[in-house]
């Protein structure tokens, strides 16, 4: 049995034992008790089950309908929300579709695991020091995690230092800096101490030092940054090359296809997979997810009657003929709208554009043109001819039906042969050595050292077969540009940019500052940039798109400030209950 059947087994027969135990008798008071923490935590057992618990929801990001990090591509420069379009209606207390709010609440669940490990990792006698530390500091890596979305999402937020027993109604907001000064800690703790080689979905010092790296460039301290990301990039992985895995014998694919195949993320073949969850079709029910939606979330309503042929009659289908692009497309919602700088222009460089590029990534083979959607329906006229944008009944039709779509990215089979197609179970890419060297060349970029940010950038492109570029290219657009080319849908999107928003801001670059961070800020004046849905002030569901700065950070929903009845949570700036705040705690105890 290999080590990704071991786990899908291990987290069933966790589920399982959970399940039958809870079904039966279940108003009698010791089966209910037996689950007590006091009664789970006693053994070096009891403390893995709730690192299962924790790995297990590191999927959650990534998969079912409308996810965090499809979100995180909506409110982004490369994408848009196309049913929510307008930020102005993202309140404190509705947000109509997309989790800006849910996001808040489902992460102080996960926050609230750890901490459970954590508070009671000394209540028992450890036989091995070392198997309590290996286990403290994958549960301080996991809390990490999620406080460092928390502060690059929502900016100063409650920080949580222990398990709460009880009720407790007096929560204090904290410093985003506080937070990522104990975050340095703790993950410094963490790469200590967890193993250097990890089996699939679990956590390994290279995804200690990962992690570690962008909460050290988050606290702009750049030298510590590239130390610890040269322990990755140093470490047991190396860049993908050669071509492998399960679609090896395709002649017609290639390398970029065959490393975002996600039966391939955890595969042995592929050594620089840093941390992919595993997620599998053939895992217990209880123990996968609904699946990773990429089709239904990134890909465009191209089957809807709305994409009308020469004659004005519905040209696509679903049924008979249509079934084949069905299954390839899937049945996509166009939830992250894919912005023309990601479709197009970002491709161009050294006279190449999107049509001619060398690079892999945006290789014919690997996307789905425009010019590539075909009629399907076989009672059109023009059944089988390429689909004509100037035959929709109206110009804002072409906004949902019709735009390019990374199929290498997006085309995930359905291993259920009874659901839709919306982009089936399978593993996800957390962190893969492409992206510690756009850190690394980030870290550079900092401290000015462009010759050394442009080599790291070029051991990317260069694996892309991309021309490589020189010093002088480097600048914080091409690093993002760079970012979008390699590490769509898998690195959030919006919290990188907010990180490096507040990065500017800290160092009054650029126009910059904390002082006015609501009022301009990097993130916004790249958004207006490069996704034109806002300056077309595109209309739909009633939404005209539109955007102001302080929506670089997303509310703290109004249910939990208010529940707080005993202490003050703030909120972000621009939203209403602002003028309430007081001073964020400047140190943790």
């Amino acid at each position: 049995m290999n080590k990704i059947q071991k786990q899908l087994a291990i987290l069933g027969l966790v589920m399982f034992v959970m399940i039958t135990s809870c079904s039966k008798d279940w108003l009698e008071p010791k089966p209910l008790s037996f689950f007590s923490p006091e009664n789970v935590y006693v053994d070096k057992e009891g403390f893995e089950s709730m690192l299962y618990t924790l790995r297990k929801a590191l999927k959650s990001e990534n998969t079912g309908y409308l996810n965090s990090i499809a979100a995180e591509y909506s409110a982004s420069d490369l994408a848009s929300p196309w049913s929510q379009l307008d930020f102005h209606k993202l309140t404190p207390n509705q947000s109509q579709y997309y989790p800006f709010l849910d996001f808040f609440t489902e992460t102080f669940g996960h926050i609230k695991n750890a901490n459970v490990a954590i508070s009671r990792i000394d209540d028992i006698e450890w036989d091995s020091q070392d198997d309590r530390n290996a286990i403290l500091a994958e549960a301080l890596w996991h809390k990490s995690y999620w406080y460092y979305r928390l502060v690059n999402t929502y900016g100063d937020v409650p920080y949580v230092n222990e398990e709460i027993t009880g009720e407790k109604l007096d929560f204090q907001t904290t410093s985003r800096w506080t937070i990522l000064t104990q975050m340095e800690e703790d993950l410094e703790f963490a790469a200590q101490w967890l193993p250097d080689v990890a089996g699939p979905g679990d956590i390994s010092k290279g995804a200690a030092n990962y992690l570690l790296t962008k909460v050290y460039l988050a606290n702009s301290k750049f030298d510590q940054a590239i130390t610890s990301i040269d322990k990755v990039i140093e470490g047991p992985y190396s860049l993908m090359e050669d071509r492998f895995g399960v679609d090896v014998a395709d002649t017609n694919r290639n390398l970029i296809w065959d490393l975002h195949r996600p039966k391939n993320f955890n595969s042995s073949e592929n050594r620089e997979t840093i941390l992919a969850v595993v997620d599998r079709y053939e895992a217990p029910s209880d123990a996968r997810s609904d699946g990773l939606y990429t089709m239904r979330n990134y890909n465009a309503q191209w089957f809807q009657p709305a994409v009308l042929d020469s004659q004005g009659a519905p040209g696509m289908t679903i049924d008979g003929s249509g079934q084949v692009m069905y299954d390839s497309l899937g049945r996509g919602n166009c939830n992250v709208r894919l912005t023309h700088h990601y479709q197009y222009k970002l491709w161009n460089y050294g006279g190449q554009t999107w049509e001619n590029t060398q690079d892999l990534r945006r290789a014919d083979i690997n996307w789905v043109d425009k010019h590539e959607l075909l009629y399907n329906n076989p009672s059109s006229v023009d059944f089988g001819t390429p689909v004509k944008e100037e035959y929709f009944a109206q110009a804002i039709d072409t906004f949902k039906y019709i735009y390019a779509m990374p199929h290498y990215i997006m085309y995930v089979p359905q291993d259920d042969p009874t659901a839709r197609p919306m982009g089936g179970n399978g593993d996800w890419y957390l962190f893969r050595l492409a992206g510690a060297y756009l850190l690394r060349a980030e870290a550079y970029y900092w401290k000015d050292q462009l010759a050394s940010a442009a080599d790291d950038i070029n051991m990317v492109r260069r694996r892309a077969n991309a021309i490589p570029i020189s010093a002088g290219d480097v600048t914080l657009d091409f690093i993002f540009d760079e970012r979008a080319r390699e590490l769509f849908a898998e690195a959030p999107r919006h919290s990188e940019l907010v990180r490096v928003s507040y990065i500017l801001a800290q160092q009054n670059r650029d126009g910059y500052s904390l002082s006015g961070f609501g009022d301009k800020n990097f993130y916004y004046d790249r958004v207006m940039k490069y996704n034109k849905t806002y300056e077309k002030q595109v209309t739909l569901l009633g939404n005209t798109a539109g955007m102001e700065p302080y929506h670089v950070l997303w509310p703290i929903p109004s249910k939990i400030i208010t529940a707080n009845t005993l202490g003050v949570i703030n909120q972000n700036y621009g939203y209403d209950g602002y003028e309430r705040n007081v001073p964020p705690l400047e140190v943790i105890e």
